[in-house]
């Protein structure tokens, strides 16, 4: 199915998108924000493809291995989204913090 797809390629740029804004962050809890949303988009990346390969499903083997990267991938986005709002207020704290420093 082409939605599929579409959340796949779209959750694997923004993986990578944020996987480097990561990397160029110097600010620790900022970094740390930052890849809580890159696990969210490996997340939506991986439940993607496993529900593709559920739904051109070709055998049990692919039945197997897209329950498991559903399972996986929406296990990824649940605990990423549990750790993005627990960054959030200390990562804006920082921010604010070097507002005013510079």
């Amino acid at each position: 199915m082409p939605i599929f797809i579409i959340i796949l390629v779209i959750g694997l740029a923004l993986y990578v998108f944020y996987k480097i804004k990561s990397v160029r962050t110097k600010a620790p809890i900022e970094k740390k924000w930052i890849q809580t949303k890159a696990n969210m988009s490996l997340g939506a990346f991986l439940a993607a493809f496993g529900a593709n390969l559920l739904y051109t499903s070709r055998g049990t083997v692919d039945n197997i291995v897209g329950i498991v990267f559903l399972i996986v991938g929406f296990a990824n986005i649940f605990l990423g989204y549990r750790a993005y709002k627990l960054y959030l207020p200390y990562a804006a704290e920082e921010a604010e913090e070097q507002h005013l420093n510079t």
